[in-house]
């Protein structure tokens, strides 16, 4: 065994890529009097919790080390969670880039004594940035959607990507034409 880093491909070197299947996780809870708010239901910070530890799970190993949450959007609360429902927390690589990439992150929950089946209760997507030792970006593998489902998956994180950069051009944008008005004034 030697003390040497791992070889990091150069920027024209090919990374291989990685099926989506290759970082899947699910991450599972119980929830607790401690998860409460005060309508006495799980609060949503809890939830939000477990959705960043699954997606940040699920980024570090499809990049293969660490990966830094950068965004989250669509956080989506559609049920309620109870003290001593089973929280499963499901997430997958949906889209990669250069260094990023979006995580898909379903919530299910189920009554820990009963045999129903679980009812989804929450989704997000988070964005993750791959990131070294110096906390500078580095390159990620592409994904390799395996499933119509995951192909599905791939083509609606590119539509959330451009309406996140256009999004952010346009805010941009507006702060620059504040900023000179204000300089006018």
């Amino acid at each position: 065994m030697t003390d040497q880093a791992p070889a990091v491909p150069s920027a024209t070197e090919e990374i291989p890529g990685k099926p989506t299947s290759a970082s899947r996780t699910t991450l599972s809870h119980i929830m607790t009097h401690n998860d409460t708010n005060l309508l006495g239901t799980v609060h949503g910070g809890v939830i939000m919790k477990l959705v960043d530890d699954a997606a940040g799970a699920v980024a570090g190993r499809h990049s293969g080390g660490p990966a830094v949450t950068a965004s989250m959007d669509e956080m989506a609360f559609l049920e309620p969670v109870r003290v001593g429902d089973l929280v499963h927390v499901k997430a997958q690589v949906n889209w990669t880039g250069r260094t990023s990439m979006e995580v898909g992150v379903r919530v299910l929950a189920e009554r820990w004594n009963e045999s129903a089946p679980p009812t989804q209760v929450g989704s997000a997507y988070l964005v993750f940035a791959a990131v070294d030792a110096d906390g500078k970006p580095r390159t990620v593998p592409p994904v390799l959607p395996e499933t119509e489902r995951d192909k599905r998956r791939y083509q609606e994180a590119q539509i959330r990507r451009t309406h996140r950069l256009a999004r952010r051009r346009a805010i941009m944008e507006l702060r620059e034409r504040s900023a000179t008005a204000e300089f006018e004034d």
